[in-house]
């Protein structure tokens, strides 16, 4: 079958919900590249039972960008919670993910590795999506004595000593590893600081430790000690994975809908002007004036199917006298997309023109003389049009359609952003600049 996420899915990281004819959910996944995790699953060569089972079923798949890994992996475990969806629940491997955990509810902390969270008194952190590179890490905070917890998985309290035989029989005791509070080296209140200090770290910011990793692995580096410089550079790995933004409870307030919905209208817009991938940068323009005079352009930004004002431009039109709004578009376009390549900034996946036929080629003999080649479409009021280039006909979709009411959002949002600067500027004019 043809795989639905061809040109689908981006390069980013996040969460994928694979859906049957019917939109139910029939699988939810995380990866730090969807469009390659989502490719395995059509690989012909793969002999997976669940893949085998799972990729005939599927319609659809929709997508949430997250973050960082860890975002994916709180929201990946949050959706599996709350939809149970068949495969998830049907393959479930018993697969989970590792907290790193302060024993506090012990007179006597230890750091440990666990894959189970409970009210036991202790702190809890993560859950961390890799595993090795944190044990890593933790191990070399140990030795650098950053915080020197006992090692140990021994049972003892105050109230409660351990036998003289087990710690006599103690490595780390003897090499002074260890503070060693099981035979009274350090006081209980000293001891707990040390762990009040490694719960601050696990909560705080890791940038000073990450640079000084940096340093000694640089270091390591030009004295040729690969082994040290290699172990160095996997702490860094670690400290950044637990550094992750997460941003969970806005993910938790919203549902799978609201959430999934932009993307598949930025795919519906994609199949409806037949682009070659989904057009999440999009930027539309829009001419505005009063009888001629005081001619002025907007352009607005979606990403992503939502506003983005950061990329609001305004534009006074200065190479036109009187009313030529084509030659007005083809200012404003050309001057925009002119401004991003001197930047070297990221193009538009679409351009939007509020208008019709000569709207639109305006535009595009600006985008010609720029020597650059944007997809292009435009779009007029009267009956809801929409023209592309080369195509002699408008193409005019369903009032309901997804794809038309995303054109109409940015549409009247250029409109509505270009009147408003248009009349800032009448004013100043009639009335002088505000005091």
């Amino acid at each position: 079958m043809d795989s639905p996420y061809r040109g689908h899915l981006p390069h980013k990281t996040g969460v994928y919900i694979m859906r049957d004819a019917a939109g139910e959910i029939l699988y939810i996944g995380k990866a730090v590249d969807l469009f390659k995790r989502v490719a395995q699953y059509f690989n012909p060569n793969k002999t997976d039972v669940m893949d085998r089972s799972l990729v005939p079923l599927i319609r659809a798949i929709d997508y949430i960008l997250c973050e960082s890994e860890r975002e994916s992996l709180l929201l990946e475990r949050r959706l599996i919670n709350e939809n149970q969806p068949f495969f998830n629940v049907l393959w479930k491997d018993g697969k989970s993910y590792p907290y790193v955990k302060i024993t506090m509810g012990e007179d006597f902390p230890r750091i440990v590795m666990t894959r189970k969270k409970s009210r036991d008194g202790g702190a809890y952190f993560g859950p961390f999506p890799r595993v090795a590179p944190l044990r890593g890490l933790l191990r070399h905070l140990w030795r650098l004595k950053i915080f020197p917890l006992r090692p140990c998985r021994w049972d003892f309290s105050e109230t409660k000593p351990l036998d003289r035989r087990r710690i006599n029989s103690c490595l780390y005791y003897h090499t002074k590893e260890c503070p060693a509070p099981c035979a009274g080296k350090t006081t209980k209140k000293d001891y707990r600081e040390i762990a009040e200090r490694a719960a601050l770290f696990f909560r705080g910011r890791y940038a000073a430790l990450g640079k000084k990793f940096e340093r000694e692995m640089k270091r390591a580096s030009k004295a040729l000690d690969y082994e040290r410089a290699a172990r160095l550079r996997d702490n860094i790995s670690a400290l950044s994975q637990m550094g992750e933004r997460v941003r969970v409870r806005a993910v938790e307030a919203e549902t799978v809908g609201r959430h999934t919905a932009p993307t598949r209208m930025l795919t519906d817009l994609q199949r409806a002007l037949r682009l070659p991938a989904p057009p999440v940068h999009i930027e539309c323009f829009d001419v505005s004036h009063f009888q001629g005079h005081q001619t002025v352009a907007s352009m607005v930004c979606f990403i992503g199917g939502k506003a983005h004002r950061g990329h609001y431009r305004k534009f006074k039109i200065r190479g036109t006298a009187g009313i030529d709004d084509f030659k007005s578009m083809r200012e404003a376009v050309y001057r925009r997309c002119k401004r991003l390549k001197m930047e070297g900034a990221a193009l538009p996946d679409l351009i939007l023109i509020d208008g019709g036929k000569g709207q639109l080629g305006a535009a595009r003999a600006a985008l010609k003389e720029l020597g650059t080649d944007i997809p292009t479409a435009s779009l007029a009021k009267r009956i809801e049009e929409i023209f592309l280039p080369g195509r002699p006909e408008s193409l005019i979709l369903r009032l309901d359609d997804p794809a038309l009411r995303l054109l109409q959002r940015l549409r009247d949002e250029a409109h509505r952003f270009g009147v408003a600067y248009h009349r800032l500027l009448r004013a100043k004019r009639l009335f002088g600049p505000r005091p």
